[in-house]
């Protein structure tokens, strides 16, 4: 790609996004400029393949449609950008009543308890269920092949859901077992890391770095732009987690067979770093780390291998998304 070296604009984002997801120590200037380079190479991909559907279809601008289809075989991850944008429909027609005063007709009666209170549906109720978040429909399922919707279970969102959570609550929990001793400075903190994004507020950067004009002449509209802000938050927080597992099986096996300075050297923590927490004694993973999670990632599963085994097929892409 050429000197990659000016297209490294998101180092404090990621420092703190791999925070997030569980580098207590401040990882060095190669070791986010790496994951922002894999990063930014799996955002140009995705827009390229995304111009190559569109154009099959004659149109020269890509949808959400054309970025989600490049995930479809992660159904969790499919799963999780479904609630994300059905959320963020949630929230903006929720903004939408309130500027036009949709609040007024939200209930009968001047008490907002007043309905629960009489046996009544509450107004709580009413606003739930009028904001009620809906499914984003793909066109690719078998339920959009037919012209008849078939009417859902009460539990079909729910199974979708206990799928969807498997990885989330993986997450949760380490995030919880992590924040339980915090100070509340440091909830804070970390709190604000959460929000951290390559996309919010920062829209004329992101545009630049993924390659929009370049990699595709379709300008992007605020919902691809959301969308590439929570997939590339979650290829920082998947590489940040595979390297970090990388890393702890590294000082396991030299604390096994005596290597170097095992027992002894102790992972030490950047002095003065933005990421200091003490009595962790450790040191951020390195450049070298991400490079084998990358390899790992990359790896194709055995079951599409097996499929294609001794066949001439060619893969579109060398690149697998994460």
């Amino acid at each position: 790609m050429g000197d990659s070296s000016k297209h490294h604009k998101y180092r404090q984002e990621i420092q703190q996004m791999m925070y997030v997801s569980g580098e207590n120590g401040e990882p060095s200037t190669e070791t986010t400029s790496m994951i922002e380079e894999i990063v930014r190479q799996q955002v140009v991909e995705m827009l390229r393949n995304c111009t190559e559907l569109a154009a099959r279809r004659g149109a020269r601008a890509i949808t959400i449609n054309d970025v989600i289809f490049q995930i479809r075989d992660d159904a969790p991850k499919v799963s999780r950008l479904r609630t994300f944008l059905s959320w963020k429909d949630v929230r903006k027609s929720a903004k939408d009543s309130d500027e036009k005063g949709g609040e007024a007709d939200l209930g009968v009666g001047d008490d907002p308890a007043g309905g629960a209170m009489s046996g009544g549906p509450s107004v709580l109720d009413a606003a739930a269920k009028k904001n009620k978040k809906a499914k984003v429909k793909l066109p690719w399922e078998p339920s959009s092949f037919y012209s008849q919707e078939v009417p859902e279970r009460d539990d079909e969102e729910d199974e979708e859901e206990e799928e969807m959570n498997h990885i989330t609550l993986q997450r949760l929990r380490k995030a919880d077992e992590r924040t339980n001793a915090m100070t509340r400075e440091e909830y804070v903190t970390w709190s604000e890391y959460r929000q951290a994004s390559f996309t919010y507020r920062k829209g004329k950067r992101f545009r630049e770095w993924a390659g929009f004009g370049i990699v595709t002449d379709s300008k992007p509209s605020d919902d691809i732009v959301d969308i590439l802000g929570f997939l590339t938050f979650e290829m920082v927080q998947t590489l940040t987690e595979e390297a970090l597992k990388i890393k702890e099986q590294e000082d396991m096996w030299r604390e096994r067979t005596g290597g170097e300075n095992a027992g002894t050297k102790k992972r030490k923590l950047a002095q003065g770093g933005l990421f200091d927490l003490p009595g962790e004694g450790k040191t951020p993973i390195e450049a070298r780390h991400v490079q084998e999670a990358f390899r790992r990632l990359q790896a194709k599963p055995k079951k599409a291998r097996a499929m294609l085994n001794g066949t001439q097929l060619r893969q579109h892409s060398n690149i697998r998304f994460f």
